[in-house]
């Protein structure tokens, strides 16, 4: 058997036939086909706008910078994340707190973090910046209703969850990244992720004002639009109005989002189908923990995360089998970088068992019957 990883791209004649398109037309960056990606992707969002940006760490950043984070604002996240949610506040000067997660959603224990609320000094948070962990959808509804409560702003990050969706309380079904209840929305283009564009991001938003701050933040804060310049000496002025990044996503990376963008869908589906096969096949073995999944929820299945205690064991028992799986995530408080603010190993018990005994296996839509039983096979070998 070739070897199998946790996660791989899957890039079609059909999306190598958009890129070249691209590389012999007139723009390979700053051109129609980002435009073109943008409003493709807030669609199937079901968002009002979208910018594409360079990558899902840079799509955060922008978020940050959005919503005025400076020194002194204190955001909170989750520990269990890649590390980008929380640097992305440090790189604006802010404070990054945490809130232990959900002992079955994995995502962050909306409980927990009103409780924690409760107990600080009003005015000590400025935001929270919840992770969709594996495909799994926060309560933004009941996070919002927290937030309004101690005046907090939402940065969704939505990074594993394209397509995944909750139910809310009048029983619609809530897309994660459509904004009915979160101020901002980030996603990544990562490989490894549902839509590939090499390296990529996208912020998705409801908020005109944000929007336009977003556009103008991602380009260098230079503006060319005539309806709010100072001056204007032709048409060839553009104005400096804010401290900007060139976090622009090109041409060439926006026809392969537009092309993978089709299949998205498709996809999620086929994800959803091969974590229905893994969960008959691990049911009836005690030593393994498969993903909770409330009625309300359609898993958008980025990972499957099953939790084991010899997970090390397992781990490299798979491995010697060619089959290469992962761990998502170390929790950040603990990396050594963070522990110089003070954080300890005990601070967020819940977040730390988790890591303790999480294990990613394959999950793509184009992982094979043969290669999936093969996976399944080699487990149950070893759990016996």
């Amino acid at each position: 058997m070739k070897s199998i990883s946790y996660g791989r791209q899957n890039i079609t004649n059909e999306d190598i036939d958009e890129v070249v398109k691209v590389l012999k037309s007139d723009f390979l960056t700053q051109g129609p086909k980002v435009k073109e990606f943008e409003e493709n992707f807030a669609q199937y969002i079901g968002a009002k706008y979208a910018v594409a940006v360079t990558n899902g760490t840079d799509a955060l950043h922008l978020c940050n910078l959005a919503l005025n984070v400076k020194p002194g604002d204190k955001v909170i996240s989750s520990p269990i994340t890649f590390v980008a949610s929380a640097n992305s506040v440090l790189y604006c000067g802010g404070e990054v707190d945490f809130s232990d997660i959900d002992e079955k959603t994995y995502t962050l224990d909306l409980n927990k973090l009103e409780q924690k609320l409760k107990n600080s000094p009003k005015g000590t948070y400025s935001g929270i910046i919840p992770v969709d962990l594996a495909g799994y959808p926060v309560d933004v509804e009941k996070l919002r209703k927290i937030a309004e409560k101690y005046n907090l702003w939402i940065t969704e990050d939505a990074c594993h969850a394209p397509g995944a969706y909750f139910t809310d309380s009048k029983k619609q079904k809530q897309y994660c990244g459509n904004g009915a209840y979160s101020d901002l929305q980030i996603f990544s283009f990562h490989p490894v992720k549902h839509i590939a564009t090499g390296e990529g991001g996208m912020v998705t938003t409801n908020n005109e004002k944000l929007y336009k701050k977003l556009k103008l933040l991602s380009s260098h804060g230079i503006t060319k639009d005539t309806d709010i310049l100072e001056e204007n000496h032709g048409g060839w002025y553009y104005e400096m109005q804010e401290l900007g990044y060139n976090y622009r996503l090109s041409d060439m990376n926006c026809a392969l989002g537009i092309s993978q963008l089709k299949r998205a869908g498709e996809n999620v589906k086929k994800r959803n189908k091969i974590a229905e096969k893994y969960n008959e096949a691990f049911k009836d073995i005690e030593q393994i923990k498969i993903p909770f999944v409330a009625d309300d929820v359609y898993h958008a299945y980025h990972l499957f995360i099953i939790r084991i205690k010899k997970r090390k064991e397992l781990y490299n028992f798979l491995k010697e089998s060619n089959i290469f799986t992962q761990v998502h995530y170390i929790p950040v408080h603990l990396q050594p970088y963070y522990k110089k603010f003070g954080w300890r190993k005990g601070d967020f018990p819940v977040a730390e068992a988790y890591y303790e005994s999480a294990l990613s296996l394959p999950m793509y839509p184009t992982l094979t019957d043969d290669e999936q039983n093969y996976v399944i096979d080699k487990i149950s070998e070893f759990f016996k």
